[in-house]
């Protein structure tokens, strides 16, 4: 509990750049667990697609495994297809490999969105957390600046006393 009211007396006083830092945090926060939830819901898709196309192109029954993916919104079952589709036509290896970059080109954006941010708002909370302190500093320095040329001199020779 000394935690908690540690932290409610250090909100009272109402640093100014604690507010930001905060904002930043949570935006970070909730982009980090978005992310998070599309990315395992991706990979299950993903894993339940190719559990179910695998053994149909084991075996060579490329329309059925065309006609799954084709209906499929999982990022395999897009890339397969873009494959399978250009198979379609004759051609080499090469054109097939393409097209199933091309089909990653296009999902690879749709699983990166918005994961920027997270690096952005790291380095941003860094910096004004920098700049917080540094205004405390001159808030401090103004402090001491503005104490009384008696009471410095007392204790600077205070403070030569206890050093020696």
């Amino acid at each position: 509990m000394n935690a908690f009211a540690t932290a409610d007396k250090f909100l009272q006083d109402r640093p100014l750049f604690i507010y930001p830092s905060l904002l930043i945090m949570a935006l970070g926060l909730a982009i980090a667990i978005e992310r998070f939830v599309v990315l395992t819901r991706t990979r299950s898709e993903n894993r339940k697609v190719w559990a179910q196309v695998l053994p149909m192109l084991q075996k060579g029954q490329f329309k059925d495994v065309q006609g799954i993916t084709a209906n499929s919104d999982a990022a395999v079952g897009k890339i397969v297809n873009y494959g399978l589709t250009r198979m379609q036509s004759p051609g080499r290896r090469e054109d097939y490999d393409a097209a199933m970059e091309e089909g990653m080109m296009e999902i690879v954006p749709r699983l990166e969105k918005r994961t920027h941010y997270i690096a952005t708002f790291a380095n941003v909370i860094t910096l004004v957390g920098l700049l917080g302190t540094i205004i405390g500093l001159i808030k401090g320095f103004t402090a001491v600046a503005q104490v009384n040329p008696a009471e410095k001199a007392e204790l600077l020779s205070a403070s030569i006393s206890i050093a020696m």
